[in-house]
């Protein structure tokens, strides 16, 4: 091939990654932003349909339990079919749901529209990060800013729903004007990204990182734990924090203030992810899981005695690190994941970080009950160490078993 050729070749490649990611960025925000609709709709609602908070907040249900579960069947069929297939079915699918929800007559219709929504959305997780980790090879910078994106999209959920529901369009258009967005971004996904089915069985079947196989079988049960460990300390904080720092920060604080700390708290997170790509571009991943995670459990425990402004910024190293060890788990299980297995493995991953979610409101209502948020940060010590187990568990795996580093095939020097 004539160079001038190889050169044009090779910067359309560069093209097709870019656009690849873009979209992939785009659409963590919208998967985040979409969920985050009905909960702030729902407020409207009362007025509309007669009805308390609590009978209309219970239709969302059925859409988080979708969440996790639908994500385990999506990681599959990316892997088994096309995993662009799958994205452009996640901003149609996701299009058209939020449609019905829009236009749905009766609650029970809504429901079911809320449900479907749920499947879609179930959809980005496992297939978008398979994606991501091939297009950026796991570079540490671009997971972070995904994260970044995602974090956008719950961030302005509620604000862009408030100003759209109390609009001309009511709470409908709320539904209605992130759904032709949603439409208008598959059409653009299917014309400006190109087709991956040639790809789907000639994916590498082995990892970067080869470890024996009972290391490998250790090290995929330990993630099992640290996935539901990292979901249920995520969740219960982020429910929780609010409320923590209106009770434990002192009397005298207004709402706003509140509001205005724990916003705060949410943005030393962001940049902290930030940070944490970079590193990890540097360090070993493991390791750096190790210390993220290590600094979850001192920020956790810190917080049980902590008040006035070290609450703060005990919460903030909490949230710091949470935040923090989602992009370097997810470089972690790259390295010793095949290409081939990515999709149903963050599927896996996905689906118990998100089942949590359903644990951790009930058990944050329990232990308040009982001990206040006393106990329930004694409660977040406990998991969070359970958590910083298993990861040391992982890193002690990883260092005995010596793995052989896989050399791919085109990476030998040319004769």
């Amino acid at each position: 091939m004539p160079p001038t050729e190889r050169r044009d070749g090779a910067t359309q490649t560069a093209q097709q990654t870019r656009r690849s990611i873009a979209f992939l960025n785009v659409a963590h925000g919208i998967d985040h932003f979409v969920l985050g609709i009905y909960p702030t709709v729902v407020i409207g609602l009362e007025a509309v349909y007669q009805r308390s908070y609590s009978e209309l907040i219970v239709l969302s249900t059925a859409m988080f339990v979708a969440f996790g579960l639908f994500s385990l069947p999506a990681g599959w069929l990316a892997d088994r079919l096309s995993r662009r297939a799958m994205m452009a079915a996640f901003f149609i699918g996701c299009g058209l749901s939020l449609a019905g929800c829009a236009v749905a007559p009766t609650l029970t219709m809504l429901a079911v529209a809320l449900f479907l929504l749920g499947m879609f959305a179930a959809i980005y997780h496992p297939v978008g990060m398979a994606m991501l980790i091939q297009a950026s090879g796991a570079r540490g910078r671009t997971l972070a800013f995904n994260g970044v994106c995602g974090n956008l999209g719950v961030s302005l959920a509620s604000g862009v729903t408030a100003v759209l529901a109390s609009s001309v369009l009511g709470w409908r258009g709320a539904f209605l004007v992130p759904a032709v967005v949603c439409l208008a971004l598959g059409v653009a996904y299917l014309a400006m990204v190109a087709d991956d089915r040639h790809e789907t069985g000639s994916r590498t079947r082995v990892a970067d990182i080869v470890l024996p196989r009972r290391a490998a079988i250790a090290f995929f049960g330990l993630y099992t734990i640290i996935s539901f460990c990292g979901g249920l300390t995520f969740n219960t904080i982020v429910v929780a924090l609010p409320k923590i720092v209106d009770e434990r920060l002192g009397g005298g604080v207004g709402l706003a203030a509140v509001g205005g700390l724990a916003s705060i708290v949410f943005l030393c997170g962001a940049v902290a992810q930030l940070v944490v790509g970079r590193i990890a571009e540097r360090v070993a991943p493991h390791l750096l899981f190790a210390v993220v995670v290590g600094l979850l459990f001192a920020g956790a425990a810190w917080s049980v005695r902590a008040d006035g402004m070290m609450l703060i910024a005990a919460l903030a190293v909490v949230m710091a690190a949470l935040y923090g060890q989602v992009t370097v788990g997810d470089m972690v299980i790259a390295r010793y994941t095949a290409d081939a297995w990515r999709g149903r493995v963050y599927a896996v991953r996905y689906f118990l970080s998100f089942a949590s979610a359903g644990v951790a409101v009930p058990v944050i209502a329990w232990l308040h009950a009982r001990g206040g948020f006393d106990l329930v940060l004694i409660g977040l010590v406990a998991v969070s160490g359970l958590f910083l187990a298993a990861v040391l568990g992982l890193v002690a795996i990883v260092t005995v078993s010596a793995p052989r580093v896989m050399v791919p095939p085109d990476a030998a020097p040319a004769e």
